[in-house]
């Protein structure tokens, strides 16, 4: 039995006091989630809203803010009703007895003086058609209208039987046997209009009309017929609505319906706030009006089996009969007339795509003919929804329960992936353990919670975020490839029952998704067919030869030298045009201005992934690609979308101009990320957090803190630490290192340590400020590099020299390990670097140099014997054997002295602007 559907409080106070309610909402501005009290610098802000509720005899106001309008009325609602002492759930059904008294109760309202819809609801449109007819019609409506005005009718439907969900010729057979009973209602045996017994009063029919606004001229709106007969082909049609006439009347007209009254309307299809819907004509059923055992029967006349229309059923969700029209027509709270809106094949195409695994992921990057949902997720170059968003989105479309998400936090080990060198040879111990990486396990289940499949990861994470994404992503990625079986015949389909730790329960599974083997696998060879190759489109310029088919031509446009590689992001600008051969005509199907995708990791075709690639930046090309599937021309079609239905397919080719705008190469946490595990910004954490420990360090100042990903990572591990300072000249990444800092001090209990004191400073760190003189700890990881060399000695020295921590961490990149890095990155881990392929790239674009081992030696040696310090070598993601370490670190430790300390006057030595502070922030730096 479902669970009885509760009132919202604003419902509850509609019921109890209607028109005399008053809402008034203010929207008021407040800094974004994030905000950091303090911050010495302007913060973004957003619309938040508070809302006062005006009763009789009583004034409510919220006491806080909420992001949408609506939970500010509801929160205003229910302070109301627990003043008034009104409980929610007081008359809510429970039984489907009750819910059935309580559905012959609001029709029955619908017609009576005291209880007339109020102007907003959307059946007051229906009324005011029905009070601009003459004759024998006048005051009758079609009760499909209240099926597709009036949610609360719906939802007790389905209280009364769960399958009125599916089935809107079972919700119009409970209206009408509802209506039979209800007092004050006329209703015919013989077809399906609905009206008052007694006359309407002058008030309720002025109340309507007034929601007409005069017009008189018919409007012309455009819907989409869907044959029941699959061989059929879709077709637009053109509705003619009168003002005059109700608008089912100008359906029926295209559908073989006796009369308005018996156009069967589904729930609304694609956005909620649209009216999209389906209709069709009831079949002849007879109606058994006695309610027995709690249910209502609707007997049909015959195999209704064969009537379904599987297309419209698999779009709409519900069970459709015999040909359907899908059209935007209907009454809303929102709009004073009757809302309309063309629908073309291009809309019923895009509900479809929205229906397969990847389909929201092409229609979210605006980019039907060119995006490919990717192989892989990375936070720093997914664009689009989201991998569990899009999960998500999969189930309910597929009218499945929302995906189960269980994340475990497990022990890992720390090794390289992808990569020919193993873990032991960079010097990781198999079973060092790592607490906080996190695994994802993902369960999707039928309406009826029953198991269809179940997914865990092998691979581990170190934020669970990660995890989830990555195992949505693994999830649809197979969804994606079942999918494409579907065009296969049913019997050649095969569930694996495990596969890559993903388990399926065939019976079920298949059970669930038959309908779309019904659509998909029956879409005949002209939906999967592509174009054979029709060679070039000029023979005036060198062409290159490209895989699947296509022929790159027309490369404008000087060699800037800066190609896209295997992990960059590649933004490009792009149009796809669909041209005819024999009529020279093209037809502009899609384009986009700013396309931004990682290469090597499947998000776009194949053919634009193989002419970019051998593009640099500002170089235009054009090229012939394979026709991809009907369905998606006519998805990205548009108003063309008729006119191309039409067309024959063989006679046509896909043409694409692409022009590169920008490449970004792969980042360097990118990189480590990919290759080690964890990564190696997390293993410098823990070689800082063991040196803190070792030192009972309380002071800790890092020297081109950036975003704060040290500061913010020492939070989360148990240390000595009082007090921690960051010093960085760049003002935006200060900016989220004082939020992110903020958020987690703010919660304190969540985290293993809770440092009294947090500070940031803007200012370079080649400048003393006496108030960081003396710190217990220095850090300075993978900063260096990125200033000139000279500038890394004059850092050196003055930190050495003037502030003078007890023990000073500074990393920075092994140049000789880079190649071992390139080449477990490339594309191929077969291939072999060329023999004249030069030295090996910096890791980042940014960085001024790369030093090897002696180099860095060198360095940091001259330094510690100038200022008094002993320094040793280290590093992490290597064993320290050839070719070293892949983060190489020194450690200076300062060394007993005889010479007098230096006494600085603080108020002299202050260059720093103090951008940020937590807590006790003056606590002594020694």
């Amino acid at each position: 039995m479902p669970t009885p559907p509760t009132m919202t409080p604003k419902a509850l106070i509609h019921q109890k006091y209607g028109a005399k309610a008053s809402y008034r909402v203010e929207e008021v501005r407040e800094a974004v989630d994030g905000g950091c009290p303090g911050l010495a610098v302007p913060q973004q802000t957003r619309s938040v809203y508070r809302c006062s509720l005006d009763l009789p005899g009583l004034t409510v106001v919220t006491p806080g803010t909420f992001v949408r309008k609506k939970d500010a009325e509801q929160a205003a609602a229910q302070i109301a009703l627990d003043k008034l002492g009104i409980q929610p759930t007081a008359n809510a059904p429970s039984t489907p007895a009750e819910a059935w008294d309580e559905l012959i109760a609001r029709i029955s309202g619908f017609f009576a003086d005291e209880n007339f819809p109020s102007s907003s609801h959307p059946l007051i449109g229906h009324m005011s058609m029905t009070f601009r007819r003459t004759g024998d019609r006048f005051g009758m409506i079609p009760m499909s209208a209240i099926a597709a005005c009036d949610v609360k009718v719906n939802t007790l439907c389905k209280l009364i039987d769960p399958k009125a969900e599916f089935d809107p010729l079972l919700v119009l057979s409970l209206i009408y046997n509802a209506a039979k009973k209800s007092p004050g209602v006329s209703v015919s045996d013989s077809n399906f209009w609905i009206q008052s017994q007694r006359p309407y009063s002058v008030e309720a029919v002025d109340l309507a009309l007034h929601r007409w606004s005069g017009k008189s001229n018919p409007i012309e709106v455009d819907g989409v017929f869907v044959p029941c007969v699959m061989e059929d082909e879709l077709k637009t049609i053109s509705l003619n609505l009168s003002h005059n006439e109700h608008y089912m009347g100008d359906i029926v007209s295209t559908l073989s319906a006796i009369d308005s009254s018996h156009v069967v309307v589904s729930r609304t299809v694609g956005k909620a706030s649209s009216e999209m819907r389906l209709y069709f004509s009831a079949p002849n059923v007879q109606y058994v009006s006695d309610i027995s055992n709690n249910a209502v029967a609707c007997l049909g006349d015959g195999n209704m089996e064969c009537l379904i229309n599987k297309r419209a059923s698999y779009i709409s969700g519900q069970t459709i009969y015999g040909d359907a029209i899908l059209a935007n027509v209907g009454y809303t709270r929102r709009d004073s007339e009757l809302r309309t809106e063309d629908v073309t094949l291009s809309t019923y195409y895009r509900i479809l795509l929205g229906k397969l695994p990847d389909g929201n992921y092409k229609m979210s990057r605006d980019s039907i003919l060119v995006a490919e949902l990717p192989s892989a997720y990375s936070r720093s170059s997914w664009r689009g929804l989201s991998p569990r968003d899009l999960l998500c989105s999969f189930c309910r479309v597929q009218r499945l329960a929302e995906p189960c998400f269980a994340v475990n936090r497990v022990g890992s080990s720390c090794e390289v992936l992808g990569s020919a060198v193993s873990s032991e040879e960079i010097g990781v111990p198999k079973n060092a353990e790592n607490p906080d990486m996190f695994k994802c396990e993902v369960k999707i289940y039928s309406k009826q919670q029953e198991l269809l499949l179940e997914y865990l990861m092998a691979d581990t994470w170190g934020k669970e975020s990660d995890a989830i994404h990555n195992s949505s992503l693994k999830v649809l990625i197979w969804f994606n490839s079942y999918f494409k079986q579907l065009n296969k015949h049913v019997e050649k389909l095969s569930l694996s029952k495990n596969t890559d730790g993903l388990t399926i329960y065939p019976e079920k599974f298949l059970q669930e998704f038959s309908m779309c083997l019904s659509i998909y696998g029956n879409t005949g060879g002209d939906d999967s067919r592509t174009c054979n190759t029709v060679g070039s489109l000029s023979t005036d310029t060198s062409k290159q030869k490209l895989e699947n088919n296509a022929t790159l031509a027309h490369i404008d446009g000087p060699d800037s030298g800066v190609f896209p590689s295997h992990g960059s992001l590649t933004c490009i600008c792009y149009t796809a045009s669909l041209v005819v051969k024999d009529k020279a005509k093209s037809y502009l199907l899609e384009s986009n201005n700013e396309f931004e995708f990682e290469i090597g990791i499947g998000a776009v075709r194949n053919q634009i992934e193989s002419c970019v690639t051998q593009l640099s930046v500002n170089q235009t090309a054009c090229f012939v690609a394979e026709m991809p599937p009907r369905d998606l021309i006519l998805a990205a079609a548009s108003e063309f979308s008729d006119d191309l239905s039409k067309i024959c397919r063989d006679n046509c080719f896909l043409e694409f101009f692409v022009k590169v705008l920008q490449v970004t190469e792969p980042l360097e946490d990118r990189m480590e990320k990919a290759l080690f595990n964890p990564p190696l910004s997390k293993q410098r954490v823990e070689f800082a957090v063991r040196h803190i420990n070792e030192l009972h360090a309380t002071t800790l100042v890092d020297f081109g803190c950036g975003s704060g990903s040290l500061l913010d990572s020492l939070l989360e591990h148990s240390t000595t630490l009082e007090k921690v300072v960051g010093v960085d000249i760049s003002l935006k990444g200060l900016t989220r290192a004082a939020k992110s800092l903020h958020q987690k001090l703010s919660k304190n209990s969540l985290t293993q340590t809770n440092v009294p004191a947090a500070v940031l400073y803007d200012g370079s760190i080649t400048d003393f400020d006496s108030r960081l003189y003396r710190f217990d700890i220095g850090t300075c990881l993978e900063v260096i590099e990125h200033v000139e060399e000279d500038q890394a000695t004059l850092f050196g020295n003055v930190v050495l020299s003037s502030f003078c921590p007890t023990v000073l961490i500074v990393s920075t990149p092994n140049y000789e390990y880079n190649p071992i890095l390139q080449r477990s990155a490339m594309p191929n881990k077969n291939d072999e670097p060329e023999e004249n392929a030069g030295p090996c790239k910096f890791r980042n674009h940014d960085h001024k140099f790369e030093w090897t081992r002696s180099q860095f030696q060198h360095w940091a040696t001259d330094l510690s014997v100038k200022h008094n310090y002993s320094v040793e070598f280290s590093g992490v993601g290597g064993s320290g054997e050839e070719p070293g370490f892949a983060s190489q670190i020194a450690v200076f430790r300062r060394l007993p002295s005889n010479q007098e300390e230096i006494c600085y006057d603080r108020e002299l030595h202050q260059p720093y602007e103090l951008l940020w502070e937590w807590g006790n922030a003056s606590l002594p730096s020694q």
